[in-house]
C-alpha cells in the first residue's frame, strides 16, 4: 500500500535526523520546502532550501547529546503524485541528564519523483512542552 510506503519515508526521515545522517535528511527533501515552524516559534514560515533546513537542524541539534523523535497517529491522502500527511510528534531532547519534551503534530506535503516521496511542506502544530526549556 502506497500510504504505508509514504509513512515509512516520512519515519526514515526524522530517524536519520535523530542519528545526525544529513545526507539521508536532505534527500528526503525537495529543492525547496516552505517549513513553518510558526506555532512554536513565532517566525514566518519560509520557503527554504533542502540544504539550508539541514544547516539549520544540523547546527541547532547537536547542541544536544541526543534527541528522539516518537510519531504515531498518522493520516495519509493521495492525489496523483501528490500527498498529505498528518501525524502526533512526540520530541525529546536530552542534555546533560535533563530532558526538554516537545508535543504537537506534524503536517507534510510530499510530491512523488523517481519512485520516492519528497517533502515539499513540512509543518509542526506545537501543542506542549515539558522538562528543561532552557537548554
Amino acid at each position: 500500500m502506497e500510504s504505508q510506503q509514504i509513512i515509512q519515508q516520512i519515519e526514515l526521515l526524522f530517524e536519520a535526523t535523530d542519528a545526525r545522517d544529513w545526507d539521508h535528511v536532505e534527500k528526503s527533501m525537495d529543492e525547496q520546502v516552505l517549513l513553518d515552524y510558526s506555532s512554536m516559534n513565532g517566525n514566518p514560515p519560509a520557503m527554504l532550501g533542502a540544504l539550508e533546513i539541514v544547516t539549520a537542524w544540523s547546527a541547532f541539534l547537536p547542541g544536544f547529546d541526543s534527541t528522539h523523535h516518537q510519531l504515531s497517529d498518522f493520516i495519509v491522502k493521495k492525489a496523483a503524485h501528490i500527498a498529505t500527511a498528518h501525524f502526533d510528534g512526540h520530541a525529546n531532547h536530552c542534555l546533560d541528564g535533563d530532558v526538554w519534551t516537545v508535543q504537537g503534530s506534524y503536517d507534510l506535503k510530499l510530491r512523488q519523483a523517481n519512485n520516492r516521496w519528497l517533502v515539499t511542506e513540512f509543518k509542526f502544530n506545537f501543542a506542549k512542552q515539558s522538562g528543561n526549556t532552557e537548554g
